[in-house]
């Protein structure tokens, strides 16, 4: 449930002390009257609206639209009575946080007309007080038109980063659980055949130790160097599982195309931000496995590779001067490319190919968007 102070907007264009003044302004205006049963009226119909608005607050209902109603009749009843228009901000800000498109629009076409025509026909019994605050009167109605919209179209757009987060944090866990499958894999592929070997010859033997030594010696030799190719790919494994950043394979490329005497040319910068490890070791892989087929395939003499980061999305580019793929196929086929697709899509990401003087292979991965708080949007 909110608190009572929660009524006033978050982030308002109005401040909160703003606020405040609306809700004692019209105390002003009511003992402008002379009469004291106007003045009890007056300030009737102000407690009955603010309760009426607090509990539109509260509403999660159809039953909101009454309250809403209520409020518009009591703001126009403000106007007539005592030449107080700006109830009508309260009004306007709340019909923006109406979650129903059609309910919104008949609330807000309502509340526009009942308001200018309580204003215009206002004239005739406040025309003094009304033109002294006119400058007032008309940022008023400025507001009543423009508000709601600012409002609706904020939270929808609150609404769908909220979603947004949320379906980061899910590609996060599936990345999570994808890769400990991942190295659930590799390990029982590397250690199961090996241990299972390391047992079968352990028990082979101790059953040779008393009929032939020299047998059970050598599968003991057997043993110890089985167990030593399993801790060699154990640690090749952890190796790989550490992650390659941008910077570090970038001097790997330098020096393959230097070995192959392929000139060099590089352009952006590796000093990416926000980006997470994950996608930084997909792009490494994805950059050495471009480098390694235009070195194998291209038969160029010069290649340049472009790292550039903007708002929307992560660019990786390689460009080389070569003769391109075979008969102009740029299938993502062969040559790696199928293996570099399949990382790709494991963090959204894309990858093309262009033919032209050479061949430009394009990476693309979009950006994560990160979040550091959230208002609860109604």
């Amino acid at each position: 449930m909110q608190s009572w102070y929660q009524i006033f907007p978050k982030n308002p264009w109005l401040s909160l002390y703003a606020w405040v003044i609306f809700c004692i302004l019209p105390f002003f205006f009511i003992f402008r009257s002379s009469s004291l049963p106007e003045i009890i009226f007056g300030i009737l119909l102000l407690l009955l609206f603010f309760i009426a608005y607090r509990l539109s607050y509260n509403s999660r209902t159809g039953f909101v639209y009454v309250w809403v109603s209520f409020e518009i009749a009591i703001n126009i009843g403000m106007i007539f009575l005592f030449g107080y228009v700006y109830l009508s901000i309260f009004v306007a800000f709340f019909i923006g946080n109406l979650r129903n498109k059609v309910g919104f629009f008949i609330i807000y076409g309502l509340h526009i007309g009942m308001t200018i025509a309580a204003v215009v026909f206002g004239f005739f019994d406040h025309s003094e007080l009304y033109l002294s605050q006119l400058p007032f009167i008309v940022l008023s109605i400025l507001g009543v038109i423009l508000l709601p919209f600012n409002t609706y179209n904020r939270n929808k757009r609150e609404k769908l980063e909220g979603q947004l987060e949320d379906a980061n944090k899910r590609i996060s866990q599936l990345v999570i659980i994808e890769e400990r499958e991942r190295i659930a894999r590799d390990l029982h592929d590397t250690l199961g055949q090996k241990l299972s070997l390391i047992g079968l010859k352990s028990d082979l033997a101790g059953k040779l130790i008393y009929r032939n030594p020299e047998s059970a010696l050598n599968e003991i030799n057997d043993v110890r160097q089985t167990a030593r190719t399993a801790l060699k790919e154990v640690r090749e494994l952890v190796s790989n599982m550490r992650g390659t950043k941008l910077d570090e394979e970038l001097l790997r490329v330098q020096q393959i195309l230097k070995a192959a005497e392929i000139d060099f040319v590089f352009y952006g910068s590796t000093q990416l931000t926000n980006t997470p490890l994950l996608v930084e070791n997909v792009l490494s892989m994805c950059l050495k496995e471009a480098v390694t087929n235009v070195v194998k395939h291209s038969g160029a003499s010069r290649c340049s590779v472009l790292i550039k980061q903007n708002p929307e999305e992560l660019l990786v580019q390689v460009q080389d001067d070569g003769n391109g793929f075979p008969e102009g196929n740029t299938s993502l086929q062969g040559n790696g490319l199928a293996g570099m697709r399949e990382r790709l899509e494991f963090v959204n990401g894309s990858v093309d190919i262009k033919i032209m003087d050479g061949t430009t292979l394009n990476i693309r991965v979009p950006n994560v968007i990160l979040y550091s708080s959230k208002e609860v949007i109604k």
